[in-house]
């Protein structure tokens, strides 16, 4: 298959009267559920280094998933034959998102709030970049959707404060590298719609691998314990294994606007996940937010919603 005709674009089915591109974009957004689970399995597993947890859960994630589509009767190896822009997309946007993330962290570990803010900027800019694809348009309720969802991100991230610390800049640029890693990734890959989701397994396949090519040069091994493995082994079905496929899906097929904007959701239950669990407290921020994202996803989605 020709580099010319994977870039070909699909026409864009009217989501209010196409039965599969509602579907599709109820496929995508269970990635958002799965998502929510990653803060909490990541508190889990805290001790393992962020390369060394990255090369474990995809190295998982590839294992599991080869063998649940090969079992389904998928041609798994006959989908990792693809163009070389294939692999860059697939690669750069699940390995360059979670170098993009750690480093972020690493750099600036005294403004965690900011950096986590500037990361969920992925979806408001999933929204926007979106208008870019061929057959696609903004309007006006996605916007106001978008940034409803922003605010609502803001209460819950920055519910006790925003400060801008200078010597934390750097740390500030990787997490918007970050988040604009992840929405070119999510906007480009319905450039490639005629890519199989089962190549997925690929990049998660490369992702392992170069992490833990990264984890010896800039972390020492943790011998992970038994809960520990157990965590990671919940990221690679779910979080990090799942969650890829079913998003690539959604955004190959879906409306991937309302996709943007309700992936707002996930810093929501995420942090509902954690207050659940006991790993944080809940305060009016946290329903504040609810009601902006919500309202948000409504106004985003009201197309795919109709008919």
């Amino acid at each position: 298959m020709s580099t010319e005709t994977l870039l070909a674009s699909t026409p864009k089915p009217d989501p209010r009267v196409d039965p599969q591109v509602r579907r599709a974009t109820a496929i995508g957004g269970t990635a958002i559920l799965l998502w929510s689970t990653l803060a909490l399995l990541t508190a889990l597993s805290q001790r393992i280094p962020p390369f060394q947890l990255l090369a474990l859960s995809f190295g998982i994630s590839f294992v599991i998933c080869t063998a649940v589509n090969a079992a389904r009767g998928k041609d798994v190896v006959g989908a990792l034959r693809q163009p070389w822009p294939v692999w860059a997309l697939g690669v750069a946007g699940l390995f360059g998102y979670h170098f993009f993330y750690y480093l972020a962290f690493y750099l600036a570990p005294q403004a965690k709030i900011e950096v986590n803010l500037l990361n969920y900027l992925w979806p408001l800019l999933i929204v926007l970049f979106s208008a870019l694809l061929p057959g696609e348009r903004l309007k006006r309720g996605h916007i106001i959707g978008a940034l409803c969802g922003l605010a609502g991100t803001v209460l819950i991230v920055a519910g006790n404060g925003l400060s801008i610390q200078a010597d934390a800049l750097p740390g500030y640029l990787s997490a918007l590298a970050c988040a604009v890693t992840w929405a070119a990734y999510s906007v480009l890959s319905r450039r490639f719609g005629n890519v199989p989701t089962e190549a997925v397994g690929g990049f998660c396949l490369a992702t392992a691998v170069l992490a833990a090519l990264c984890h010896p040069i800039f972390e020492t091994t943790v011998v992970p314990t038994t809960n520990e493995w157990l965590a990671m082994l919940a990221m690679g079905i779910g979080p990090v294994g799942a969650a890829f496929f079913v998003w690539d899906h959604g955004v190959k097929r879906g409306d991937i606007r309302a996709l943007g904007v309700l992936s707002y959701a996930t810093p929501l239950s995420s942090t509902l996940l954690l207050i659940l669990f006991g790993q944080a407290v809940g305060g009016w921020t946290v329903w504040a937010a609810c009601a902006l994202i919500i309202g948000g996803a409504v106004l985003a989605s009201r197309d795919v919603l109709r008919g």
